[in-house]
């Protein structure tokens, strides 16, 4: 389904009754993003918000696609596994032989649909040229701060087009924005992206880049620009794929070599120069759940604002998890499914990315598995696949077809990953490019992956017998935590009610080597036998809270560096946060994102005003315990 506007999909929101309005004014600063916060964190009250007081002309949407009834919405599918279905389909036709003229004939249509998505360029001004500003100013649009370390204001859901100076294919990618001034911002595009590869063509050249940045219209736009598509696909034929209609395109008024949406709400008009100083942009809360620390990018100079008449400022905001994101993440998973499977990896049977992993840390994947090494064959392929090879922690099964258990029932699933696993023969240790985001690596971009093989095993790949775990009588979680003291928490219900060979420990560390140390000393204690996993976070972390403890785990874990095995076979994993004095760590920290105490204040304040019912309490209360002092970054001592 096409939205002629932002507005339309608006209107489609509140018709489905999943849009609040909100008449009271709420300062962009801060504000926004602690009431969205609370929101996106209350299933049962999670809804699509419309600022419609923001000290601007303008109002501002949030959390627009933040579940995935609106992210169906959004897409115009009623699930998210019908747009699976159309891809395959539509792959199985063109793929499939053709012996005669006739069944050539037939694919015309096909092909006739391909022609249909591509983008059209029209002439004259669009929807989004209806308003020029005299003066560009970004001071004009309600751009949000959204956590108290960020390093100013941040343009969150822009759709950033650049082109290729030497072949002039458009790419059109989603980075954030900040802002310095009212015609100056960041472009924060990380060495993967391939505006950062335009950008270095252009530095090659010696010539200024010309950029524009679309926000809002049909909402298709703003998920095609996060899609991790092949190079040379324009993410406007994805775009059209996914609207059934094409994306009608016009010039920029000042920077003619572009081209953006029509029907956009929203054109930002400029020019990077490469032989211009790059400035210290951020920090900025990400979608970590951790601060990105702040570095060296571009300065992206604005020499055009227009608008459409009635313009609604689109904006998003990261953070612990669950947030909008985890949805845009979500339907990525499912629309890039099938070519993963049908290209390049075919005994894939499923994939699901858990919203603990933050997208790239944890992916679980189901194959149909035939013969002994499918599963490392499957491993390199897929961290082998376009952005899986940020990937740091793959799982894989044949559960969805030897058990009948469901991909997303994850604790049935991972009693029957770890029935399959031994930890010496089945989990595998590699290294490679990762995200820049990833605080973890001890270089930037370059660290450590992990993959567990928790398929059926064939005769061949078994070493030993494995047999299902049953807990020991001797296991006592108040003896374990009595003879070592250090240890602040242990979660005992995996291995108790779910038969489950894992433990989590939260551990107050001390000195170097302190978890290696600990991990032998743990399992020598009685009732550890058949223990497979243990996994360690901070002190801080609340062992008992699954959900918490694998978000912060995988966030903190390099699997390469920090991974070890006791006698005789038990894998310890140190999800602790690393330092200089004990782990000889030699990046910054980021610290957790918490709102601060006075917007906290400041939204329970007006909560009563905004019509949003009964008070829902600040989610950054529950994790103010787990901070390291009060700035973005970490420091040693604290």
């Amino acid at each position: 389904m096409a939205y002629k506007s932002l507005r339309a999909f608006i209107d489609a929101l509140e018709q489905a009754g999943e849009l609040i309005r909100i008449k009271t004014f709420v300062d962009p600063v801060l504000e926004i993003a602690e009431i969205t916060d609370r929101v996106s964190k209350t299933p049962d009250r999670n809804k699509a918000l419309l600022f419609e007081n923001t000290g601007t002309d303008f109002p501002l949407l949030i959390n627009s696609m933040g579940s995935e009834r609106r992210m169906c919405i959004a897409l115009g599918v009623k699930d998210l596994d019908d747009v699976t279905q159309d891809i395959e389909d539509l792959f199985k036709k063109l793929t499939a032989p053709k012996n005669g003229i006739l069944e050539k004939l037939s694919m015309l249509p096909q092909l006739g649909k391909f022609a249909s998505w591509m983008p059209k360029v029209i002439s004259g001004r669009g929807a989004c040229q209806e308003v020029v500003m005299d003066n560009p100013s970004l001071d004009k649009i309600p751009v949000l701060k959204c956590w108290p370390q960020d390093g100013g204001r941040f343009i969150t859901l822009p759709a950033i087009h650049t082109k290729d100076p030497t072949n002039g294919i458009r790419n059109i990618g989603m980075y954030r924005m900040q802002v310095f001034d009212p015609t100056m911002t960041g472009m924060h595009w990380h060495k993967h992206k391939v505006s950062a590869r335009h950008f270095n063509e252009y530095k090659k050249l010696g010539k200024r880049m010309p950029v524009a940045v679309a926000i809002g219209g049909d909402p298709v736009y703003t998920y095609s620009a996060t899609a991790p598509l092949p190079e040379n696909v324009d993410e406007y034929m994805l775009a059209g794929f996914l609207r059934k209609k094409k994306v009608e395109l016009v010039r920029c008024i000042t920077q003619p070599e572009l081209e953006v949406p029509a029907d956009a709400d929203f054109i930002i008009e400029g020019y990077v120069d490469p032989e211009e100083d790059l400035i210290w942009e951020g920090p900025f809360g990400d979608h970590t759940g951790y601060y990105s620390l702040p570095d060296f990018y571009p300065r992206f100079h604005v020499t055009a604002i227009t608008h459409r008449k009635d313009a609604v400022y689109p904006a998003t905001i990261v953070g612990i998890p669950p947030q909008e994101d985890a949805w845009l993440g979500k339907a990525t998973e499912r629309i890039f499914l099938t070519p993963i499977k049908m290209t390049m990896v075919p005994e894939i049977t499923d994939m699901n990315m858990p919203v603990e992993g933050v997208f790239h840390n944890l992916v679980i994947t189901t194959i149909n598995k035939e013969y002994a090494g499918q599963g490392q064959k499957v491993m390199n392929a897929m961290w082998g696949a376009g952005q899986m090879m940020f990937n740091k922690i793959l799982v894989l099964t044949d559960g969805t077809t030897g058990s009948g258990i469901k991909i997303d029932d994850y604790l049935p699933l991972a009693q029957y990953v770890f029935n399959n696993v031994n930890p010496l023969t089945d989990i595998y240790f590699s290294q490679g490019p990762m995200d820049v985001l990833d605080h973890s690596c001890s270089k930037l971009g370059f660290g450590g992956k992990m993959c567990i093989d928790g398929t059926k095993k064939t005769e061949e790949e078994i070493t030993t017998p494995l047999v299902p775990y049953k807990v020991s009588s001797q296991f006592s979680k108040a003896n374990i935590m009595a003879a070592l003291p250090e240890i602040a928490g242990i979660n005992e219900t995996l291995v108790r009610k779910w038969d489950m060979p894992v433990l989590f420990v939260a551990v107050r560390k001390d000195r170097p080597h302190h978890v290696r140390e600990l991990h032998e000393q743990l399992c020598a204690q009685p009732g550890m036998e058949g223990i497979k996993m243990i996994l360690y976070v901070e002190y801080t972390v609340n062992a008992d809270d699954i959900a918490d403890v694998l978000w912060r785990f995988c966030n903190n874990l390099d699997p390469k560096r920090d991974h070890f095995y006791s006698k005789p076979s038990i894998l310890g994993l140190d999800g602790t946060r690393k330092t200089k004095k004990l782990d000889n760590f030699d990046r910054p920290w980021p610290n957790i994102i918490v709102a601060d105490e006075a917007t906290i204040a400041a939204v329970d304040k007006k909560w009563n005003d905004l019509g949003m019912g009964k008070i829902i309490f600040s989610p950054s209360l529950r994790y103010k315990t787990q901070l390291y002092g009060g700035g973005a970054t970490v420091l040693d001592s604290e």
